[in-house]
């Protein structure tokens, strides 16, 4: 299981933004003019870089100040001054509008520490993996239906929540929950509800974001022990990645080799840790390599 988060980082950059309100096809001309940068030197002509996150912790959230917090903010940042870009302008919207804001250029790039899946390869592009991470379930207290696993979603009746456009579906599909027994949520935030209302016997998500979650109200609980699932003849572990779009491949490529360099230092390690990683997750980033992930059966 992940251990429980330390300390948070303090603010990631004091000239950095934040942009609030989700992003759909109505406010998308608001961000069009600062935001279809998507080439290494155009970011540099205007200055700054909007970079996204789904207001998820520990990967990519704003705090109550309105101050971008989190795996991929902090790295990001830190990344982005290596090259010489000291402004950040951070937008948040939901999950599911990440990829789809990206090709509309309504971002630079994300910062959500998204898994990177042959699925999503064949519509984005990635940066070499940030973070490694495994599964986990929220449930509700005290656990009263006695779950450890995704697995046991595959027969009865009970629900399982699931975030939209989260690769979890993927996870549930695979193991043979049938359609019936999900229930997709747009947000983290509304888990605890969905979960504690009995809505859902459980919310499938990443052990760190489970973890988190739990923290949060006495209503639930992170389910222990958990069973890691098992697909293929593999344990599930998930990489995370920062994610741009295919017309930003020179930026993409700029930002990996300052990534590389960075993931030598302590302080990438620090950042890591401060937000829950364990060891095992942080080695576990340099297990495999976005070529590796991307074409994966």
């Amino acid at each position: 299981m992940h251990k429980k988060k330390g300390s948070r980082m303090k603010t990631i950059n004091s000239r950095s933004k934040f942009i609030a309100g989700a992003l759909t096809a109505v406010c998308g001309g608001l961000f069009a003019a600062g935001a279809s940068a998507i080439t290494l030197q155009e970011v540099k002509e205007k200055g700054f870089v909007n970079v996204a996150v789904a207001n998820e912790i520990p990967y990519g959230f704003v705090n109550a100040k309105g101050e971008a917090e989190g795996a991929g903010p902090a790295v990001a940042a830190q990344v982005l001054k290596r090259m010489g870009i000291d402004e950040v302008q951070w937008v948040v919207t939901q999950f599911g509008s990440l990829i789809p804001g990206l090709k509309a250029e309504r971002f630079d790039m994300v910062a959500a520490e998204m898994a990177i899946l042959p699925e999503r390869c064949k519509a984005v592009i990635y940066s070499e993996p940030n973070t490694s991470y495994g599964e986990g379930l929220l449930v509700q207290k005290g656990n009263p239906h006695d779950l450890h696993g995704y697995k046991q979603f595959a027969e009865g009746d009970l629900k399982v929540a699931i975030m939209a456009g989260a690769d979890q579906l993927e996870m549930l599909q695979k193991l043979g929950v049938p359609e019936a027994n999900m229930v997709t949520i747009n947000s983290n935030s509304d888990a605890i509800s969905t979960v504690s209302t009995g809505r859902a016997a459980a919310y499938a998500a990443t052990g760190l974001t489970a973890s988190n979650l739990a923290e949060m109200s006495e209503a639930v609980n992170l389910a222990e022990p958990f069973e890691d699932p098992v697909i293929d003849g593999n344990e599930v572990r998930s990489w995370g990645g920062f994610t741009f779009a295919n017309s930003s491949k020179d930026f993409r490529d700029a930002f990996n080799a300052e990534l590389s360099e960075f993931k030598k230092t302590e302080d990438w390690k620090n950042i890591l840790q401060q937000y829950g990683f364990t060891p095992a997750d942080i080695q576990g980033s340099f297990a495999k390599t976005t070529e590796q992930l991307c074409n994966a059966e």
